[in-house]
């Protein structure tokens, strides 16, 4: 690896084009969660004959917090990509939080929204 301490524009722009996609990913999937949620929210009913709930309505209660879960997730996943690309454009991004060293052009490309070197991570676990 070189000893560089920040990536080009060119090699930022390539980055954020690459946030971007995933961002627009993340939220037509987050959407789709939530339509879904609110979807079988709208279908439930009581569901209880004589006091006693369904094995039915456990199974939906799981599910339903299982979506929530997933929603959760997601949305931490994109305020992770949004808060990326505030990096790129205060100059900060690709730079080790932990080591203050250039994070691996590979390791962006994969985890783009990371803050964290290999080296930093592995120390950490």
């Amino acid at each position: 690896m070189s000893d560089k301490s920040k990536y080009s524009q060119q090699e930022l722009k390539e980055f954020e084009d690459l946030i971007l996609q995933k961002l627009k990913l993340a939220k037509e999937e987050l959407n789709t969660l939530m339509g879904s949620i609110n979807h079988s929210t709208d279908e439930t009913t009581d569901g209880s004959y004589g006091g006693v709930k369904t094995l039915e309505d456990g199974a939906e209660t799981a599910e339903k917090e299982q979506m929530n879960q997933l929603a959760a997730r997601q949305q931490k996943f994109i305020n992770n990509l949004e808060n990326a690309l505030i990096r790129i454009k205060n100059g900060t991004y690709g730079i080790c939080v932990d080591t203050g060293n250039l994070i691996q052009k590979e390791r962006l490309m994969s985890v783009p929204h990371t803050m964290h070197s290999i080296a930093a991570k592995l120390k950490k676990s």
